[in-house]
């Protein structure tokens, strides 16, 4: 599908959010590529009676681009680990092959009954059109029927985009991890932030 024709199905509304079925979309590789000029400088300073763990946003000295293809393990549809993720998304029509345009999936973490949100992209020719919130509305709305107590999520100090869409969603950070990509996170500048919504907190 090419730009103009992803462009032709947002000016006609012309999309619609559906199942993704494993048995169709497993193993499906979602191009996580994204350039931001901004970061979350995370920091922890040891003192005398405690640590004090700063996020401060601070600006590259020049654009930083990360691509799918920088990772060893990419992001895909129902990898292994997620054994009852469920995925919805857009889909268009790639000459005889259908083709991704907008996912989201998420996974139940039982042992603390919190929804994880595992998954969410939009293609960048559909960005900012109101896709990736309607997509985070059918995981609220999951997290609700289910009696779910908060969803989660993780995203990177460097994806300063993805936070500040996450926070307009109602969520907040929850903690960080400083070694979760490689043990050199803090000074590559992407750290693991964890995030988190509390569906009763936003229904009062």
């Amino acid at each position: 599908m090419t730009a103009g024709e992803r462009n032709r199905l947002l000016e006609m509304n012309y999309y619609q959010i559906i199942p993704l079925p494993k048995e169709k979309w497993e193993g499906t590789v979602i191009p996580m590529r994204y350039t931001t000029e901004e970061y979350y400088d995370v920091s922890m300073e040891k003192e005398s009676d405690g640590y004090v763990f700063e996020m401060r946003r601070q600006k590259f000295d020049t654009p930083v681009t990360h691509y799918p293809e920088e990772y060893d393990f990419p992001d895909k549809l129902y990898q292994p680990h997620w054994e009852k993720a469920q995925a919805w998304g857009i889909v268009g029509q790639n000459g005889e092959k259908e083709e991704m345009l907008a996912c989201i999936e998420t996974c139940p973490e039982e042992w603390s009954n919190r929804l994880m949100v595992t998954e969410l992209w939009v293609h960048e020719d559909m960005r900012r059109q109101g896709i990736a919130h309607a997509l985070m509305e059918m995981a609220k709305k999951q997290a609700v029927s289910e009696h779910r107590r908060a969803i989660i999520l993780e995203t990177q100090s460097c994806n300063v985009g993805a936070i500040s869409f996450y926070q307009k969603e109602g969520f907040a950070p929850i903690g960080f991890d400083s070694c979760c990509y490689s043990n050199q996170d803090l000074e590559r500048k992407e750290v693991r932030i964890n995030m988190g919504y509390f569906p009763e907190k936003d229904a009062k």
